[in-house]
């Protein structure tokens, strides 16, 4: 037995957890040496391979159950996949995992730090325990779902604060956060409702059904709750688009009006730059300067006054 694999057992009962993290080739020929699990499930077992959708299957002696749970990265501030495999015997428990979900951590350090704690959670059944896990990776979620819509909140602050530009990227952060986490809660209800209906004699579910329901309901909330922020930051995406537009379209008319302004400027100087001296109105009089300037600045003025009326300025 490795480092990654720690056992645990009540005193009162005879229900056994054994915990593996980051499981590797040591890891996986130790189930397969003394457990003779199936060649598929112990392939997905693996800590560098990553299950493509939750699933759950009967065995021989044994079931097998993958599900996946939303972790928060603080590095890169991104919602992740992280999974965890279940080997369930009618004595034992065997989870999977990478280490990275705080409620199995927890679980894993009060049982290693108290023998009230072992005795509690494993004195039942092993049906009793898997709902304990379940239950604490699910309430889990909420916390996570919190700190999404305050995320959303945020961004509702800072959008109509006139900082709409910096909110693109942010937008697009949290709606990439509710998308992964709805891809990994999405099959959570049909398997847990798989469970239930499995009838296994060593996976006693209908004497603690009550319990199980109430996961398929957790479900179903997390389900709403990401649904509703799905809705919100995708309103708040085309207010943000809205916005963005319409400054820049008020940043390309003020643009285009000034240059029409001083179009008459451009104009004469212009002409009054052609070399035909000859012909050139005011050349000779000693005051021709000031004449041309009147001009240009007398229709600047009034390309002015015009837009100002038209309410273009």
């Amino acid at each position: 037995m490795t480092k990654n694999i720690t056992t645990f057992k009540s005193s009162p009962g005879g229900l056994t957890w054994i915990n593996i993290i980051n499981a590797r080739k040591k890891e996986i020929d130790y189930l397969q040496r003394k457990y003779k699990f199936h060649e598929l499930d112990l392939k997905d077992s693996f800590a560098s391979h990553y299950a493509q959708r939750p699933k759950f299957f009967q065995r021989h002696n044994y079931c097998f159950l993958i599900l996946q749970f939303p972790f928060y990265n603080p590095k890169n501030r991104i919602i992740e996949a992280t999974e965890i495999d279940f080997f369930i015997s009618r004595d034992q428990i065997i989870t999977v995992h990478n280490n990275n979900l705080p409620p199995l951590v927890e679980l894993y350090n009060l049982c290693s730090s108290d023998k009230f704690y072992r005795d509690q959670y494993l004195s039942d059944n092993n049906a009793a325990f898997l709902y304990e896990i379940l239950i604490r990776l699910q309430e889990y979620c909420y916390p996570l779902l919190d700190h999404i819509s305050i995320d959303i909140k945020n961004i509702e602050q800072n959008i109509f604060s006139g900082r709409e530009r910096r909110m693109v990227g942010e937008i697009m952060l949290v709606k990439r956060n509710i998308l992964n986490t709805r891809r990994i809660m999405e099959a959570h209800k049909n398997v847990i409702q798989k469970i239930i209906q499995e009838k296994t004699s060593y996976l006693p579910i209908e004497k603690i059904k009550i319990f199980y329901n109430d996961l398929v309901e957790h479900t179903k909330n997390i389900w709403d709750i990401l649904q509703s922020q799905k809705e919100l930051i995708e309103t708040l995406e085309n207010t943000n688009s809205t916005l963005v537009s319409f400054k820049l379209n008020d940043i390309m008319r003020t643009l285009t009006v000034f240059s029409v302004i001083v179009f008459p400027l451009t104009l004469f100087a212009a002409v009054f730059g052609m070399n035909t001296l000859n012909s050139m109105p005011f050349i000779d009089h000693p005051y021709g300067f000031w004449f041309i300037i009147g001009i240009m600045l007398a229709a600047t003025l009034a390309m002015f006054m015009f837009f100002k009326k038209k309410k273009w300025l």
